[in-house]
């Protein structure tokens, strides 16, 4: 049993994000959303990616972050929870790496603004300090009704 987990950085503003790399299925270009109507103001719409409609969740919104245009670097990053599979907004998506567990102390309160409900731990790597997300939380289909846009467009 390895104590090594691999995540994919991710940033957003002036933090850096982790997800683990085993809940990614890719990291796509920024591409036409279409708009959902009813639907909470974070989840900025659906793209149809290779034949499956995706909702698509501006992570900065999510955590009360403020909006910024996307840039060339802006990145969709396709995770898969359960049954639940969504698009991330980034600003960027800056590397994977191999994280040690040891090295992933839990969440203080708050970091970089984001509430800690939505953070599974926080790990310092040299100079960096990786927020690891937790996608349960933050993918809560509650506050998403995913449901009920997929159904819209049917």
């Amino acid at each position: 049993m390895t104590n090594e987990e691999k995540v994919i950085i991710f940033q957003l503003k002036d933090e850096e994000y982790a997800v683990p790399v085993q809940h990614v299925k890719s990291i796509e270009r920024m591409q036409h959303i279409t708009r959902i109507p009813r639907t909470i103001d974070f989840v900025k719409g659906v793209i149809n990616l290779r034949g499956v409609v995706t909702p698509i969740i501006d992570l900065r919104l999510r955590f009360d972050i403020e909006e910024e245009l996307y840039t060339d670097t802006t990145r969709i990053i396709i995770v898969s929870v359960g049954t639940i599979e969504a698009g991330l907004i980034v600003d960027a998506a800056n590397d994977v790496i191999d994280l040690d567990k040891d090295s992933i102390e839990p969440p203080p309160e708050v970091v970089g603004g984001v509430d800690a409900e939505y953070i599974q731990g926080v790990a310092k790597i040299e100079k960096r300090l990786l927020i690891l997300l937790d996608l349960v939380k933050v993918l809560n289909p509650e506050k998403l009704d995913v449901q009920t846009a997929k159904e819209s467009l049917n």
